[in-house]
């Protein structure tokens, strides 16, 4: 992995405080949840590769949604690399890595997030020249105490938080020195979604988007 593709990881990752992770019904739903959240502020947008219109869903958003940074999410297998970037996903990440997975992903075409929830996971990932990774399942395994304890001994990492997180547990975690942003989908409640009430998920990623403010 590059020095220029972690410069890139920072990049999108500094966008918003929070990146919606988003799992899609098809194409439309895709677009219609992606406008909502760039309306609200954020921009940079996970779209996880759990549903069969996955790819497609991003295709769309990468193509109709201005303003829209769409990455990839759920990545388990190499081949689901080239995949997502030839959908238009313009980073990927990934919920743990196998020695195989982020080999793969240390020479992907776009930055790649991997996932670690211990400090052994951490510095595997390390040796392939990651600096910038996913800390999953947050809340699950020990939440931001955990990750404020891997701070001192692992100082060159930063992560994205994701797991459990929700807009009253996100400031802790943005507190975190070893912190860039955090990833959820409490801005996307079924409630909404299920009626397509838009403007509530564009209000509630304003109120995420705003996290950082003062």
């Amino acid at each position: 992995m590059s020095g220029s593709a972690g410069a890139d990881a920072y990049s999108f990752m500094t966008l918003a405080p929070v990146i919606p992770v988003l799992t899609v019904r098809d194409a439309p739903d895709g677009v219609a949840q992606a406008r909502a959240l760039v309306a609200g502020g954020l921009p940079a947008i996970e779209v996880t590769l759990r549903t069969p219109k996955a790819l497609e869903a991003i295709r769309a958003i990468r193509d109709q949604v201005e303003g829209a940074f769409v990455g990839a999410g759920t990545i388990l297998r190499p081949e689901q690399i080239k995949a997502a970037c030839d959908a238009g996903a313009r980073f990927l990440v990934s919920p743990g890595a196998s020695p195989r997975l982020a080999e793969a992903a240390a020479t992907a075409p776009v930055p790649f997030l991997p996932g670690a929830a211990t400090a052994s996971e951490a510095i595997a990932l390390m040796e392939f020249g990651f600096r910038y990774l996913k800390f999953f399942p947050a809340e699950a395994v020990g939440g931001a105490k955990h990750l404020a304890s891997l701070a001192a001994p692992l100082p060159d990492l930063k992560f994205c938080p994701t797991g459990g997180i929700d807009l009253a547990k996100a400031p802790t975690y943005l507190a975190l020195a070893n912190v860039v942003c955090v990833g959820g989908s409490w801005m996307l409640p079924k409630s909404a979604l299920t009626v397509g009430d838009y403007g509530e998920v564009e209000q509630l990623a304003r109120e995420a988007a705003g996290l950082r403010e003062g």
